[in-house]
């Protein structure tokens, strides 16, 4: 009789087992399905290429839970939360700020990034200095979003206060919108305009709306949380080490390093200068197997594509080569553009090939454009002062930091090649950078319509 019961209880617990909890089962089936949505601060697709902060995220998470990650972009934003509540996705990294409302519904993470609400308008237009003077116009924002939130608790303030919420279309649509003035004003988040003042710098911040918010990935309140854990350790541990403010910098540490009166001359000079250039910047990156835009990039930071540029310390040409640096790469005249131009990327390779292996891309080019300006003897002496204070050396984010205590004295007294103006490479890294995505914003722009059309709108949309 006792081995009877034994056996009813044992087949009783087999037939209603535990189930496994939802990480385990992930990792089994090898998925991990994420909403986002397609905005340059999140997840954008670009040929090949998928970027954005946080795809990013999300792909090095997957990578450490050892699966792939199946991304799905609804039509609309304010689709986005109640597909994380109905358990249509393991979680939203969609750029979500974290609100009372949306606590509500759903379950945060630790943030990993602050944004602040902005109320944006073009240049040339009456700047609003409270939201109420937006009444005369036309201001729209995206349904579903915090910026929507934000209107409804301030309409109680202000009866007269009206606004569109606008499904199926993005918070870089609606910038676009008002710079083409056919809106007058949107809200969206401090990262976003950032980004997209680097191609409309006629875009302008009125005013700041409320204080800063966390941005997070979304949960669904569920009882299993075994994923949720999972990712709430991944963030502290990333903030921790130092790898998310890494990657913050990679996307936003240089975006507004150039001002309207820099990118309306690069836009001019972008028509004007350029063109003759291309393919003498396309040969010799062909040779040195680099990027020709990079290249181009670095040509107008040195000299605005200008062959005939002569600095007050005696460097000239396109590439703005010291006569000691065109000796060594072999150029007879500094001043004859293809010349310049094939010294400079290959000084630039060699200032590269110099760096440890170990350094991974994009820091290992940053770290090799800060060499060709300041030296590669200063950038070590920086990487050297970045190890000392605990920094990681194979990191630009860090290297950034220390390279403009070679100023002080307390500092370069105590390494190998002294004194350096640290600030200039730091600057000259962030101008490249911007004007190597402008670049490649142009050339994007370029095929899509015709070349006269871009010479013609071209300066007004940069």
């Amino acid at each position: 009789m006792r081995t009877l019961w034994i056996l009813t209880l044992s087949l009783l617990f087999s037939s209603c087992s535990i189930p496994k909890p939802l990480i385990e089962r992930i990792k089994e089936e090898g998925q991990l399905i994420v909403i986002t949505r397609n905005n340059p601060a999140t997840y954008i697709q670009e040929k090949e290429r998928i970027h954005g902060l946080e795809y990013e995220l999300v792909e090095q998470f997957a990578a450490e839970l050892g699966v792939k990650v199946k991304y799905v972009i609804p039509e609309s934003f304010d689709q986005i939360l109640p597909a994380v509540v109905r358990g249509e996705a393991h979680f939203a990294a969609a750029g979500l700020t974290v609100t009372t409302d949306r606590e509500l519904a759903i379950r945060f993470t630790p943030e990993y990034q602050r944004v602040t609400a902005q109320l944006v308008y073009k240049s040339g237009k009456r700047r609003p200095r409270k939201i109420i003077d937006t009444v005369d116009g036309v201001l729209e924002v995206m349904a579903g979003s915090s910026h929507e939130e934000q209107l409804r608790q301030l309409a109680a303030e202000y009866p007269d206060l009206n606004w569109d919420a606008q499904r199926a279309v993005e918070s870089t649509e609606l910038l676009n919108l008002v710079y083409e003035e056919l809106i007058d004003y949107t809200i969206a988040n401090s990262n976003e305009v950032a980004l997209s003042r680097r191609y409309h710098p006629e875009l302008k911040v009125a005013f700041d709306l409320g204080e800063e918010m966390p941005v997070a990935w979304a949960f669904p309140h569920a009882e299993d949380t075994s994923l949720y854990k999972a990712a709430k350790t991944f963030i502290n541990r990333i903030k921790e080490d130092g790898s998310l403010e890494q990657l913050l910098e990679r996307y936003y540490g240089y975006v507004e390093r150039l001002g309207f009166v820099d990118n309306r001359t690069f836009a001019r000079h972008l028509v004007q200068r350029l063109p003759p250039l291309i393919p003498l910047f396309k040969e010799a990156a062909e040779q040195n197997d680099m990027d020709w835009q990079l290249l181009a990039a670095i040509g107008y930071q040195e000299s605005h594509w200008n062959p005939k540029a002569v600095s007050p310390t005696g460097v000239k040409g396109i590439m703005m080569l010291t006569s000691a640096t065109a000796k060594q790469m072999g150029i007879e005249d500094r001043t004859d553009t293809s010349q310049s131009i094939s010294g400079g990327a290959r000084y630039l390779r060699q200032v590269e090939q110099k760096l440890p292996e170990r350094i991974q891309e994009p820091d290992r080019t940053w770290m090799a454009l800060a060499g060709y300006n300041v030296g590669y003897g200063h950038l070590e002496d920086a990487r050297i002062l970045t190890q000392r204070n605990d920094g990681d050396p194979d990191k630009w984010s860090d290297v950034k930091q220390h390279l403009p205590l070679l100023s002080q004295k307390k500092y370069f007294a105590t390494l190998k090649h002294g004194f350096a103006r640290g600030k200039e490479p730091v600057h000259y890294v962030d101008n490249i950078r911007s004007y190597y995505d402008l670049l490649l914003w142009h050339n994007r722009k370029q095929k899509q319509q015709p070349l006269q059309a871009v010479v013609t709108t071209l300066p007004a949309v940069l």
